[in-house]
């Protein structure tokens, strides 16, 4: 069984409004609808994905926690995106590690989307889970169950919650504590979360290194 990223037990289902989701500026929201619609509008049949937005760059050496913490996570989400580029929609959807077959390139990218989308709005902000495939549990890996989704699709949906995430770090303390009333990994920290998600990112990120080259042997640190 795939490891779940939220690692909690659902306790009660809570009552009272949880649908309420974190929504863009409405000119962060324009410019990434803008971008996600360009990249879509030129990938073609075989190539999905055109450049990345996201920066590979480390963070500097000498910064702030709130600045080092989400330039190593853009990081490692930037390499995720750079291992796509160039892939064909048959290649991102080809298993190439028979124990793990759900394990494609594009599987890989909905799981990263939908473990931001968990720690972040749903664990931390406390939003509803509805939707969120990661809390389907009658569904293994339902998260990573995207045969026919589009690469370049399932990039600028990863994209665009990494955006609403670095927001809601942004807005808030790193020592402000998760509010969803029914999972324990609520209990953690914004900065708990933070440095779980830089692990979390960094392993899928080895994933995809390993998975590119058995596709079509491109390879490359960062």
């Amino acid at each position: 069984m795939w490891v779940r990223a939220f690692n909690a037990k659902k306790a009660v289902v809570g009552g009272g409004d949880l649908d309420s989701v974190h929504r863009l500026k409405p000119e962060a929201s324009e410019r990434l609808r803008r971008a996600a619609k360009t990249r879509c509008d030129a990938a073609g049949a075989q190539v999905a994905f055109g450049p990345m937005t996201i920066p590979r760059v480390r963070p500097p050496l000498v910064a702030d926690e709130r600045t080092q913490l989400l330039g190593w996570l853009d990081m490692q989400r930037a390499i995720i995106q750079w291992k796509c580029e160039g892939l064909s929609d048959e290649d991102a959807h080809r298993p190439v590690l028979p124990a793990s077959p759900l394990m494609t390139m594009a599987g890989l990218v909905s799981h990263m989307r939908w473990t931001e989308h968990c720690w972040f709005e749903v664990l931390f902000l406390g939003h509803s889970s509805a939707g969120n495939p990661q809390f389907d549990e009658t569904v293994e890996d339902a998260d990573m169950l995207v045969e026919g989704v589009p690469l370049a699709r399932l990039l600028d949906e990863y994209e665009r919650q990494c955006a609403v995430s670095n927001e809601i770090v942004a807005a808030n303390s790193l020592d402000g504590v998760g509010k969803h009333p029914d999972f324990r990994s609520a209990g953690a920290t914004l900065r708990w979360m933070l440095i779980h998600m830089v692990e979390e990112t960094a392993r899928h990120a080895g994933h995809a290194d390993v998975i590119r080259e058995l596709l079509d042997g491109q390879k490359g640190y960062y």
